[in-house]
């Protein structure tokens, strides 16, 4: 048997259907060579292409099991002309110990905004899909994730982007030492163990392949087409999705890369939850937790900067700016702060990321709070910080 015909009955154990039209596709060949750690390139069979992007196979008569060899036309002698069975790989590794999926406990973690809501629908146990919404850096998925750990529930996370696929979110066929195996993906996993699925950034995923997760979405046994299984999921089991957008896209440009996904698939969250940034309140709480953790402690420094970030929030939902100060951003100066001990430079560092114009303006209002803070703290309360009042030219 010829190397060709060892890689071409290889791909047709891993694509039965290529055996039936004889042809494979370059999708499919990227495929196997990733699954299977190739990297040679079939180039013999690119020279008979069927269309764009699909040719046509000459070895298809006999699945035999395939190893690669070095050199192209060496033959190798095959002990078996049998069809290799499809392997499925359980998820008894979750099973056996759910510990592993329970999250970690963030001792510095202040509950705020929907962080009661989302704990009571996870008490409840009860199947409720729910989609969470917000500005980017406001702790949505860390509030799912706190809630579970509370809890001790498992949690499986997956976060999308447009090249997400259903292989990867359902399951998919893999080659592992010649031989086809089934690997399940987080979705059953969750659905099999009862976790919590929490779907990251769900509106940067493709709209179309999202849809493969419509009929999960319902709550009822999933039929598992690549294991001709019927899948019921186990009591717990619950799906909350985090995004930055409502499923309708990003006009203002903020969020490049989300999607405006199918309406039929959002009808299938029973509740959206919209949630906001923490009050200067909670937020210097978040603030103090991170300084002590990071032992820099600094009481004058942790309001400041709370004042700070509420400030420039009140102008940006006036339309003053068209940036923000997030709280994951200011975990971010608060971490600078404890590794260069500098107040004013740690704000300046996490500043560098915005344009010139907006940095400069940050900076300049952070230095007005920081002097007169009192004053500053009035004012805030009172109303939000002007446009001509934070740009300084």
């Amino acid at each position: 048997m010829s190397y060709e015909s060892g890689y071409e009955n290889a791909l047709c154990e891993m694509f039965p259907d290529s055996r039936i039209s004889g042809t494979i596709s370059r999708k499919q060949i990227l495929t196997f060579m990733d699954a299977s750690g190739i990297k040679k390139w079939p180039t013999w069979i690119m020279k008979d292409a069927v269309s764009r992007g699909v040719y046509k196979l000459h070895s298809i008569k006999n699945i035999i099991p395939f190893k690669e060899v070095d050199v192209s036309d060496e033959e190798y002698e095959s002990e078996t002309t049998s069809i290799t069975p499809i392997k499925h790989i359980p998820v008894s590794k979750f099973t056996d110990d759910m510990e592993t999926l329970i999250p970690a406990i963030d001792k510095n973690y202040v509950p705020f905004g929907n962080h009661k809501d989302i704990d009571l629908i996870i008490k409840s146990g009860m199947f409720y899909p729910t989609y969470v919404a917000g500005q980017t850096g406001n702790g949505k998925s860390t509030m799912v994730e706190q809630v579970c750990a509370v809890n001790k529930r498992a949690l499986v996370r997956v976060n999308l982007n447009m090249m997400t696929d259903e292989d990867q979110l359902i399951a998919a066929k893999t080659l592992v030492d010649g031989n086809v195996q089934i690997v399940e993906g987080p979705v059953l996993v969750a659905m099999r163990t009862g976790a919590i699925l929490l779907l990251d950034e769900i509106d940067a995923g493709g709209a179309n392949t999202l849809l493969c997760l419509q009929p999960i979405l319902e709550g009822k046994p999933y039929y598992f087409k690549l294991n001709n299984e019927l899948i019921t999921p186990t009591p717990g089991f619950n799906i909350f999705a985090t995004a930055n957008t409502k499923g309708k896209g990003s006009d203002d440009g903020r969020y490049i890369g989300t999607n405006v996904l199918n309406e039929a698939f959002l009808e299938r969250f029973a509740v959206t939850l919209n949630q906001e940034y923490p009050s200067a309140t909670i937020e210097k709480r978040i603030i103090s937790n991170l300084m002590k953790y990071y032992s820099c402690y600094d009481q004058e420094y942790s309001e400041t900067l709370a004042k700070w970030a509420d400030a420039i929030r009140r102008t940006f939902d006036d339309g003053g700016v068209d940036e923000l100060i997030t709280t994951r951003r200011l975990t971010h100066v608060v971490r600078a702060f404890s590794i260069f001990k500098n107040k004013k430079k740690a704000v300046e560092l996490c500043c560098n990321r915005f344009d010139d114009i907006t940095r400069i303006a940050f900076i300049d209002l952070y230095e007005k709070i920081s002097a007169d803070p009192s004053e500053a703290a009035e004012k805030a309360a009172d109303e939000p910080i002007l446009a001509d009042e934070l740009i300084p030219f």
